[in-house]
Parts: C-alpha cells; sequence; structure tokens
C-alpha cells in the first residue's frame, strides 16, 4: 500500500471515530437535557413532542406539525428502524426533548435517540404471563408508567431506565375463566393520580379500573365496570349473581378532560349474553347489564362516578363501544359546548355533554343494520327485529364483529372539526342460536360476509364535518385499513393498510399523496413529533392481535380467493419506522 492511500485511511478512521463520538456525545446530551414532564405540558404540549396515546388529553390525534405538508410530501423517506420483539406490537411510541419512549411485546422498554434510533438505554421486565398487545405507556415527571402482561403497572426513571416503583394489581383466581386479565389500555396520569383499565373477557365479576398514587403506586381507589348486585346499577343484570356476571372490559385509554376534571373510559359487552337475552318482566329488574357498553366519566383523585352513558344496553352481537372518547367544542343547536364523541364497532356515533352526560346527538356513516332509530331525546336506540338472536333463522347484520370500525382510532384536525375515521365493510350471517356456546353464550353461528351490495372493496376512510355531521369525503379500496389515523397542520392524514402500506391522503378530498411499503401490518397508532426543527413521522409495524393479523387478513382472502392482494405476502418482522423528509 502507498504511503498516500495509508494517509487517507487514517484520516477515514479518524473521522469515523469524531462522528462516532460526536453521536454518542448528542445520544448523552439528549438524556442529560430531558426536562421532566410538567402537567402544564401534558394538557398543552410542545408542538414537537407526544406525551400521550393519542398525544393530547382529548385523543384527537393530531399534530399540528406542518413541516411535511401536502406540497413536499411526495418526497418523504424512511429515515430510520428499530427491530422489535417477536409478538404481538401495537404500541404507541412516545417523544419528548428528542428522546423516544416505547415499550414492546415483551414488557421491554426502550429508549431511542427520536432522530437516529440509536438506543440509549432498555429495561426487561421480563414477565411470565403469555405476551398480549398493548396500546402504550405514559409520561409524567421523570417517569415512565408501564402496564405489563403479568397484571402489573411500573413507574421507570426516565433518563436510566431506572426501577421506581412496581405495583402488583390484586385479582381473584378462577380456575376455570378461559381468558385471563390482561392490561392492553395505556395508563392516564392526572391530578396525581395513574389511572388504569383491566380486560377480565370471560371472568366473573368483570373488569375495573384502578387508581394509583403517582408517586408510590400504591392502589387508592377501584371502580367496578359490572354493577354489583348492591350497588346502583346492580338491578340490571336479570337478578345474575355477582359470580355470573362478566364482560365490561376496559381496553382502551381515557381521554381525559383537566377543566371538568374528568376522566372518560368506555367499556366493553359481556360474551355471556345468553341470560340477558330476554328480560324477566319483573318489577325493577332489567337486562341492560350495566356499565357494559358504556361512557364513564370519574374523578381522577377519588374514582367517584360523575356520569354514565349507556350506548347500547343488552349487546347481544359484540359490537362494543369500548374505543376513545374525542373531546371536543362543538356548536349544538346554536350554542358552543364542549362534547364526548364516541362510537362503537357500528360507527354509530353519540355526542354527549362533557359535564353532564347528556345525550345531544347522533350520526351514523351508513354500515350498520342494527340500530333502525334513534330517540332525539334520551338517544335510547331502536333493535330491528331481525337483528335478535333465535333459533330458527340467520340474518345479514353489518357490521361485523370484528370490523365496521374497531382498534384503529379516528383522528380529528380541531382547526377544522374534521374526523378521519378508518372502517372495515365486512358483515355477518348472524344466527341460528344453538345449545352449543361459540363466542356468545347464546351459541349464535357468526359467518362473515361481505355487505349485500358488495363491489369488493373492503376498506374505507370516511372523512366526515363534525360541524354539520355531514360525510365530507371516503376513500375506498380492496383492502382495509388497521392503524390508526393521524391527522398534521400540513393537510395530510395518515393511516396504515392490510396489505403493509402506509398511506398520505390530502385531507381535503382524500387523494392520496404518498405511499410506502412497510414490509409488515401497520397496525398500532401512529405519531408525527420534531426534533431541532425537522418533523418525523413514527409508527410500530408486525403482528399486532388476532383482530389484525389473523381475522380481517383470512376474511378478504376468502372473499377474494385467488384475486387477494394478500395471499402471497411477506412479513418482515415487527419494527419501530420512522420517515422524514429527504
Amino acid at each position: 500500500m502507498c504511503k498516500g492511500s495509508s494517509i487517507v485511511n487514517v484520516l477515514i478512521s479518524g473521522l469515523f471515530l469524531v462522528v462516532m463520538h460526536t453521536a454518542l456525545a448528542q445520544s448523552d446530551n439528549r438524556l442529560s437535557q430531558l426536562d421532566a414532564v410538567t402537567d402544564a405540558e401534558l394538557i398543552q404540549p410542545n408542538d414537537e413532542d407526544w406525551l400521550i396515546w393519542r398525544r393530547t388529553y382529548d385523543a384527537q390525534g393530531f399534530s399540528p406539525l406542518t413541516e411535511i405538508n401536502k406540497s413536499n410530501v411526495v418526497k418523504l423517506k424512511e429515515a430510520w428502524r428499530a427491530e422489535l420483539q417477536q409478538g404481538p406490537n401495537m404500541a404507541t411510541p412516545l417523544v419528548h426533548d428528542g428522546v423516544m419512549f416505547l415499550a414492546s411485546t415483551q414488557d421491554t422498554v426502550i429508549a431511542l435517540d427520536a432522530t437516529t434510533g440509536e438506543e440509549l438505554w432498555a429495561y426487561e421486565h421480563r414477565p411470565t404471563a403469555f405476551p398480549s398487545p398493548k396500546i402504550g405507556i405514559a409520561l409524567h415527571g421523570e417517569l415512565i408508567i408501564v402496564p405489563t402482561q403479568n397484571m402489573r403497572v411500573l413507574a421507570l426513571e426516565a433518563k436510566t431506565g431506572k426501577l421506581i416503583w412496581d405495583h402488583k394489581i390484586e385479582t381473584k383466581s378462577f380456575e376455570d375463566a378461559p381468558l385471563p386479565y390482561s392490561l392492553r389500555g395505556a395508563p392516564l396520569v392526572a391530578d396525581g393520580m395513574v389511572l388504569q383499565g383491566v380486560t377480565a373477557t370471560m371472568i366473573p365479576e368483570g373488569g375495573f379500573i384502578i387508581g394509583l398514587d403517582l408517586e408510590s403506586g400504591e392502589e387508592v381507589w377501584r371502580f367496578h365496570s359490572i354493577a354489583r348486585p348492591d350497588e346502583p346499577g346492580g338491578n340490571t343484570w336479570n337478578n345474575l349473581s355477582l359470580q355470573d356476571r362478566s364482560g365490561g372490559s376496559v381496553w382502551v385509554p381515557a381521554s381525559y378532560d383537566p377543566e371538568l376534571d374528568l376522566a372518560y373510559y368506555g367499556t366493553a359487552p359481556t360474551y355471556d349474553t345468553a341470560p340477558l337475552l330476554h328480560s324477566l318482566g319483573e318489577d325493577g329488574v332489567s337486562n341492560e347489564a350495566l356499565y357494559t357498553n358504556a361512557t364513564i366519566a370519574l374523578r381522577p383523585k377519588s374514582g367517584e362516578l360523575v356520569w354514565y352513558f349507556q350506548h347500547m344496553p343488552n349487546d347481544q352481537w359484540d359490537l362494543d363501544w369500548v374505543f376513545e372518547r374525542q373531546i371536543i367544542e362543538l356548536d349544538v343547536s346554536g350554542v358552543s359546548r364542549k362534547v364526548v364523541l364516541t362510537a362503537g364497532k357500528m360507527a354509530l356515533y353519540d355526542i354527549l355533554d362533557a359535564a353532564t352526560g347528556e345525550y345531544l346527538n347522533s350520526f351514523d356513516v351508513g354500515i350498520q343494520n342494527i340500530v333502525t332509530d334513534i330517540d332525539p331525546e334520551t338517544g335510547d336506540k331502536v333493535i330491528n327485529p331481525r337483528a335478535i338472536p333465535n333459533a330458527e333463522d340467520a340474518n345479514l347484520l353489518c357490521p361485523m364483529a370484528n370490523a365496521g370500525r374497531n382498534w384503529p382510532s379516528a383522528s380529528i384536525n380541531p382547526d377544522k372539526n374534521m374526523l378521519y375515521l378508518p372502517l372495515s365493510e365486512v358483515c355477518m350471517m348472524f344466527g341460528p342460536t344453538s345449545d352449543t356456546r361459540t363466542l356468545l353464550s347464546t351459541g349464535v353461528t357468526i359467518t362473515p360476509q361481505p355487505m349485500a351490495d358488495s363491489d369488493g372493496k373492503f376498506g374505507r376512510i370516511q372523512a366526515i364535518d363534525l360541524n354539520t355531521g355531514e360525510m365530507a369525503w371516503n376513500f375506498r379500496e380492496v383492502v382495509p385499513p388497521v392503524s390508526a389515523m393521524l391527522s398534521t397542520g400540513g393537510g395530510l392524514v395518515f393511516v396504515g393498510t392490510l396489505d403493509n402500506r402506509f398511506v398520505a391522503f390530502d385531507e381535503t378530498n382524500g387523494d392520496i399523496l404518498w405511499e410506502s411499503d412497510l414490509g409488515d401490518i401497520p397496525a398500532s397508532f401512529p405519531i408525527s413529533y420534531g426534533v431541532d426543527g425537522k418533523q418525523y413521522i413514527a409508527l410500530v409495524v408486525g403482528q399486532p392481535s388476532v383482530y389484525h393479523a389473523t381475522v380481517l387478513r383470512s376474511y378478504v382472502n376468502e372473499f377474494l380467493g385467488d384475486q387477494s392482494p394478500l395471499i402471497e405476502q411477506t412479513r418482515s418482522g415487527p419494527a419501530l419506522v420512522v420517515y422524514a423528509l429527504d
């Protein structure tokens, strides 16, 4: 080798070491300059931060950042990717001061440089329970709050990953319960408390919500989502004993209004539907099954139930109303009101007064055929008689229990009061009932079917003008959307689809402006964040749950056969994928 080449190599090596040293220094600096997350920041976050599951307490899923916009989104490129552990993933990354925090399927929490993906620290909980997908974690002060798959809530130091406290959620043991308790939703931190919902899908006595002291991790209160026999609402279970009541799982994180000091949770139905199918006809006894399929408004400090609204009593179809509760100011009959907006799987939206739970209005996106009318004063719903389970016949009901709107959250652009909703247009042949239990204890047969007038397009993005309740535009294609929606100040709406794509739409008309092949199923909750003035878009890909990875995929493949775009697809594996402009 010539002398000149040696000198060049030395220079290159030296330059490499300088670059590496600089990168490491920047990463160390990010952790050292990580500020505590204040209550004020949770209420009004820095534009570049994403501090809560849907960014803000109101669960709108909107980023005000504008660097990536309609004029330049075509230049969006993958900036970096971080592989995650195998297993179901549907996590939401959180970003503060240029540091990203993420909990993967095996309860491993990682801190990353949000500009490069370099790992800054990792904490492994190593639970013994089965892996389960979780929506996310929470930030407050200098702590990261983490739910685990073995029913613990952890507090980690944000700068180091050091364990600060570890709370074991006490539960009863039910040997015959087919599914264990689990924690799916992200915690909510409000008023010095950590609120965590608990799923108990087929467990006697049902799900619940706990309030933990933020400083110590000790449980302060517990609210049961299945009304106890001797408590208000206890007479709505057809005189069933507490041991024979189940459901009311709390799958999804709460939203929160700091002015009203109310946390809003949604609850699931029960799968033990047979004992509730018909009313007993006794005075003072009903089969409404409180507090299933309800919006529950609680005081974070005490767990006090301030109000509730039951959207669908006695749900016989597994069409729960458990998803996000979005808070927004709307004009209602000429008066500006703060409302809670929410819909179950039927994509039938109810609008409630945020302070009182008063029913105000509803709107329907046109998929469901189960509710035929709604009382304009009370919000009580009239059920199509053909939808009532029976032993004689089957009927085409829409949507399918795993379709309609589901886990993927809607996004609201608050500047325009536009809502963007991901939908799956899949129905079900429902019935007849039998003595053999299926998913529901009535033994009803549930078979997926296309809509009666299906054109083979099962995916739909629906834009809704919340000022009027009108459907503004929709985009339809063969494959359903399977991630949450993300809207931005740049006039864009992002969503992931079942065929591994990540797509950006023009918010005004639904035109596709950009798309990227992710290499795997994008079934998480996308975010947008900024570091030093540069905007990024991030989401997690990989097998998220049975619903996304198996059920919808099998439906599309079955319906389309050899024409399905999903049959031969390969998967790259779970990962965090981050995009930015060149």
